[in-house]
Protein backbone atom coordinates (compact mmCIF):
# COMPACT_ATOMS: atom_id res chain seq x y z
CA UNK A 1 0.00 0.00 0.00
CA UNK A 2 1.47 2.82 -1.12
CA UNK A 3 -0.63 6.06 0.80
CA UNK A 4 0.51 9.60 -1.21
CA UNK A 5 1.41 12.23 1.55
CA UNK A 6 0.32 15.57 -0.14
CA UNK A 7 2.50 18.75 -0.38
CA UNK A 8 1.12 22.05 0.44
CA UNK A 9 1.35 23.49 -2.97
CA UNK A 10 -0.96 19.85 -3.76
CA UNK A 11 -3.45 20.41 -1.02
CA UNK A 12 -4.03 24.16 -1.76
CA UNK A 13 -5.65 22.60 -5.24
CA UNK A 14 -7.25 19.68 -3.55
CA UNK A 15 -8.71 22.30 -1.51
CA UNK A 16 -10.15 24.04 -4.20
CA UNK A 17 -11.53 21.46 -6.29
CA UNK A 18 -13.50 20.24 -2.43
CA UNK A 19 -14.45 24.07 -2.16
CA UNK A 20 -16.16 23.84 -5.59
CA UNK A 21 -17.42 20.64 -4.92
CA UNK A 22 -19.20 21.85 -1.81
CA UNK A 23 -21.18 24.64 -4.17
CA UNK A 24 -22.51 21.67 -6.60
CA UNK A 25 -23.78 19.92 -3.65
CA UNK A 26 -25.76 22.68 -2.17
CA UNK A 27 -27.10 24.17 -5.54
CA UNK A 28 -28.11 20.57 -6.15
CA UNK A 29 -29.48 20.19 -2.45
CA UNK A 30 -31.86 23.14 -3.55
CA UNK A 31 -32.59 21.35 -6.85
CA UNK A 32 -34.45 18.38 -5.18
CA UNK A 33 -38.02 18.18 -5.72
CA UNK A 34 -40.64 15.32 -6.22
CA UNK A 35 -41.78 15.35 -10.24
CA UNK A 36 -37.83 15.81 -11.44
CA UNK A 37 -36.00 12.86 -13.04
CA UNK A 38 -32.76 11.56 -12.08
CA UNK A 39 -31.81 12.74 -15.37
CA UNK A 40 -32.62 15.79 -14.78
CA UNK A 41 -30.37 16.04 -11.20
CA UNK A 42 -27.43 14.74 -13.61
CA UNK A 43 -27.55 17.44 -16.65
CA UNK A 44 -27.95 19.83 -13.64
CA UNK A 45 -24.77 18.78 -12.14
CA UNK A 46 -22.51 18.46 -14.86
CA UNK A 47 -23.26 22.43 -15.92
CA UNK A 48 -22.77 23.10 -12.10
CA UNK A 49 -19.41 21.30 -12.26
CA UNK A 50 -18.31 22.49 -15.69
CA UNK A 51 -19.51 26.62 -14.70
CA UNK A 52 -17.01 25.95 -11.93
CA UNK A 53 -14.01 25.45 -13.63
CA UNK A 54 -14.06 21.70 -13.15
CA UNK A 55 -14.26 18.18 -15.03
CA UNK A 56 -16.93 15.47 -13.51
CA UNK A 57 -14.37 13.05 -12.54
CA UNK A 58 -17.60 10.20 -12.46
CA UNK A 59 -18.43 10.59 -16.19
CA UNK A 60 -16.52 7.57 -18.33
CA UNK A 61 -14.89 6.65 -15.49
CA UNK A 62 -14.81 2.35 -15.88
CA UNK A 63 -17.16 3.21 -18.19
CA UNK A 64 -19.59 5.09 -15.75
CA UNK A 65 -22.42 6.85 -18.68
CA UNK A 66 -23.12 10.38 -15.98
CA UNK A 67 -21.50 12.66 -14.28
CA UNK A 68 -23.40 12.59 -11.00
CA UNK A 69 -24.22 9.10 -9.18
CA UNK A 70 -27.77 9.01 -8.49
CA UNK A 71 -29.19 6.33 -6.22
CA UNK A 72 -32.96 6.25 -4.99
CA UNK A 73 -34.62 4.61 -1.88
CA UNK A 74 -33.08 1.04 -1.93
CA UNK A 75 -30.06 1.80 -4.18
CA UNK A 76 -26.85 2.41 -2.29
CA UNK A 77 -24.72 3.75 -4.85
CA UNK A 78 -23.53 4.28 -8.21
CA UNK A 79 -27.20 4.51 -9.41
CA UNK A 80 -27.51 5.81 -13.47
CA UNK A 81 -29.83 8.33 -13.89
CA UNK A 82 -32.30 8.16 -16.46
CA UNK A 83 -34.95 10.75 -17.50
CA UNK A 84 -37.77 7.64 -16.80
CA UNK A 85 -36.75 7.55 -12.84
CA UNK A 86 -38.95 10.31 -11.34
CA UNK A 87 -38.47 11.47 -7.60
CA UNK A 88 -41.66 10.90 -5.89
CA UNK A 89 -42.96 12.75 -1.91
CA UNK A 90 -41.44 10.74 0.25
CA UNK A 91 -38.84 9.35 -1.43
CA UNK A 92 -34.85 9.61 -0.05
CA UNK A 93 -32.01 10.46 -3.11
CA UNK A 94 -28.29 10.08 -2.98
CA UNK A 95 -25.83 12.09 -4.49
CA UNK A 96 -22.44 11.47 -5.18
CA UNK A 97 -20.48 13.75 -7.20
CA UNK A 98 -17.29 14.41 -7.78
CA UNK A 99 -14.51 17.12 -9.91
CA UNK A 100 -11.05 17.38 -11.60
CA UNK A 101 -9.87 21.03 -10.53
CA UNK A 102 -6.25 21.55 -11.95
CA UNK A 103 -5.49 17.84 -12.16
CA UNK A 104 -7.08 17.58 -8.68
CA UNK A 105 -9.89 15.22 -7.62
CA UNK A 106 -12.57 15.76 -5.25
CA UNK A 107 -15.33 13.32 -3.57
CA UNK A 108 -18.27 13.75 -1.66
CA UNK A 109 -22.20 12.44 -1.34
CA UNK A 110 -24.99 13.28 0.74
CA UNK A 111 -28.63 12.08 0.92
CA UNK A 112 -31.84 14.25 0.78
CA UNK A 113 -35.21 13.88 1.37
CA UNK A 114 -37.99 14.47 -1.32
CA UNK A 115 -40.27 16.47 0.50
CA UNK A 116 -41.72 15.06 3.27
CA UNK A 117 -40.10 11.78 4.25
CA UNK A 118 -40.78 8.91 7.16
CA UNK A 119 -39.28 9.45 10.89
CA UNK A 120 -37.64 6.26 9.69
CA UNK A 121 -36.10 7.37 6.83
CA UNK A 122 -35.21 10.68 8.23
CA UNK A 123 -33.34 9.00 11.19
CA UNK A 124 -31.06 6.42 8.47
CA UNK A 125 -30.07 10.08 6.78
CA UNK A 126 -29.06 11.46 9.91
CA UNK A 127 -27.33 8.47 11.63
CA UNK A 128 -25.32 7.97 8.32
CA UNK A 129 -24.51 11.49 8.29
CA UNK A 130 -23.72 11.98 12.57
CA UNK A 131 -21.78 8.02 11.69
CA UNK A 132 -19.31 10.05 9.51
CA UNK A 133 -18.35 13.13 12.55
CA UNK A 134 -17.92 10.04 14.67
CA UNK A 135 -15.55 8.60 12.60
CA UNK A 136 -13.77 12.04 12.12
CA UNK A 137 -12.83 12.73 15.74
CA UNK A 138 -10.26 9.56 15.22
CA UNK A 139 -8.95 11.31 11.46
CA UNK A 140 -5.80 12.73 13.52
CA UNK A 141 -2.40 12.28 12.81
CA UNK A 142 -0.65 9.67 15.40
CA UNK A 143 -4.13 7.60 15.26
CA UNK A 144 -4.70 4.40 13.03
CA UNK A 145 -6.72 4.25 9.54
CA UNK A 146 -9.04 1.94 10.96
CA UNK A 147 -9.68 3.86 14.21
CA UNK A 148 -12.21 5.72 11.96
CA UNK A 149 -13.32 2.70 10.64
CA UNK A 150 -14.35 1.41 14.15
CA UNK A 151 -15.74 4.53 15.51
CA UNK A 152 -18.02 4.79 12.65
CA UNK A 153 -19.07 1.17 13.22
CA UNK A 154 -19.50 2.19 16.54
CA UNK A 155 -21.65 4.85 16.43
CA UNK A 156 -23.97 2.96 13.69
CA UNK A 157 -24.47 -0.32 15.85
CA UNK A 158 -27.20 0.50 18.52
CA UNK A 159 -29.56 1.45 15.51
CA UNK A 160 -29.30 -2.27 14.22
CA UNK A 161 -28.75 -0.83 10.72
CA UNK A 162 -26.57 -2.78 8.13
CA UNK A 163 -23.28 -1.08 7.69
CA UNK A 164 -22.22 -2.44 3.88
CA UNK A 165 -19.24 -3.97 3.81
CA UNK A 166 -18.92 -4.43 0.10
CA UNK A 167 -18.08 -0.89 -0.67
CA UNK A 168 -15.33 1.45 1.04
CA UNK A 169 -13.97 5.11 1.45
CA UNK A 170 -10.64 5.86 -0.12
CA UNK A 171 -7.46 8.15 -0.69
CA UNK A 172 -7.77 10.67 -3.50
CA UNK A 173 -5.64 13.26 -4.88
CA UNK A 174 -4.15 12.84 -8.87
CA UNK A 175 -6.80 9.99 -8.93
CA UNK A 176 -10.07 9.34 -7.77
CA UNK A 177 -9.28 6.44 -5.89
CA UNK A 178 -5.82 5.63 -4.11
CA UNK A 179 -4.61 4.13 -1.38
CA UNK A 180 -5.48 3.10 1.28
CA UNK A 181 -8.80 1.62 1.58
CA UNK A 182 -11.03 3.34 4.36
CA UNK A 183 -13.60 0.51 5.72
CA UNK A 184 -16.95 1.89 7.25
CA UNK A 185 -17.24 -1.49 9.62
CA UNK A 186 -15.10 -2.69 12.54
CA UNK A 187 -11.70 -4.18 11.65
CA UNK A 188 -9.40 -6.26 13.98
CA UNK A 189 -6.30 -4.43 13.20
CA UNK A 190 -4.98 -1.36 13.48
CA UNK A 191 -4.08 -0.36 9.77
CA UNK A 192 -1.17 2.35 8.79
CA UNK A 193 -0.65 4.76 11.19
CA UNK A 194 -2.11 8.27 10.06
CA UNK A 195 -0.24 11.27 8.81
CA UNK A 196 -0.84 14.80 8.01
CA UNK A 197 -0.63 15.63 4.37
CA UNK A 198 -3.19 12.31 3.66
CA UNK A 199 -6.09 13.29 1.78
CA UNK A 200 -9.13 10.95 2.59
CA UNK A 201 -12.82 10.07 1.32
CA UNK A 202 -14.98 8.82 4.00
CA UNK A 203 -18.15 7.73 3.24
CA UNK A 204 -20.30 5.32 5.46
CA UNK A 205 -22.71 3.62 3.33
CA UNK A 206 -25.75 2.10 5.32
CA UNK A 207 -28.77 0.48 4.83
CA UNK A 208 -32.11 0.14 7.17
CA UNK A 209 -32.42 -3.40 7.15
CA UNK A 210 -29.02 -5.93 6.58
CA UNK A 211 -25.91 -5.22 4.98
CA UNK A 212 -25.96 -7.06 2.56
CA UNK A 213 -25.73 -5.61 -1.35
CA UNK A 214 -26.10 -6.82 -4.83
CA UNK A 215 -25.39 -5.72 -7.82
CA UNK A 216 -28.22 -4.84 -10.77
CA UNK A 217 -27.70 -6.10 -14.76
CA UNK A 218 -26.23 -2.49 -15.60
CA UNK A 219 -23.07 -3.45 -13.52
CA UNK A 220 -23.09 -0.21 -11.96
CA UNK A 221 -26.06 0.37 -9.29
CA UNK A 222 -25.97 -1.53 -6.08
CA UNK A 223 -28.92 -1.98 -4.10
CA UNK A 224 -29.77 -3.29 -0.73
CA UNK A 225 -30.24 -6.72 -1.02
CA UNK A 226 -33.64 -7.08 1.36
CA UNK A 227 -34.68 -3.31 -0.42
CA UNK A 228 -34.24 -1.64 2.63
CA UNK A 229 -33.51 2.32 2.25
CA UNK A 230 -29.72 3.31 2.30
CA UNK A 231 -28.26 6.84 2.86
CA UNK A 232 -24.70 7.28 1.86
CA UNK A 233 -22.10 10.42 3.24
CA UNK A 234 -19.87 11.38 2.50
CA UNK A 235 -16.31 14.62 2.29
CA UNK A 236 -13.01 14.24 1.01
CA UNK A 237 -10.96 14.91 4.52
CA UNK A 238 -7.45 16.34 4.92
CA UNK A 239 -5.07 14.71 7.70
CA UNK A 240 -3.42 17.30 9.74
CA UNK A 241 -1.03 17.71 13.01
CA UNK A 242 -4.11 18.90 14.80
CA UNK A 243 -8.21 18.69 14.03
CA UNK A 244 -9.40 17.30 10.15
CA UNK A 245 -10.32 19.40 7.49
CA UNK A 246 -13.11 18.73 6.33
CA UNK A 247 -12.58 20.03 2.53
CA UNK A 248 -15.88 19.25 0.91
CA UNK A 249 -18.44 21.25 3.34
CA UNK A 250 -20.23 24.19 1.50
Amino acid sequence: MAIIIKTQDQIALIRESCRRLAIVHKELEQFIRPGISTKDIDIQGDKLIRQLGGIPNFLHYNGYPASICVSVNDEVVHGIPSKHRILQEGDIVSLDAGMIYQGYHSDAARTHAVGQISKEARQLIDVTRESFFAGIKMAKAGNHLFDISNAIAAYVKPYGYGIVRDLVGHGVGTKLHEDPQVPNFAQLRRGPKLRAGMTLAIEPMINMGRADVEWLDDDWTVVSEDGSLSAHYENTVLITDGEPEILTMY
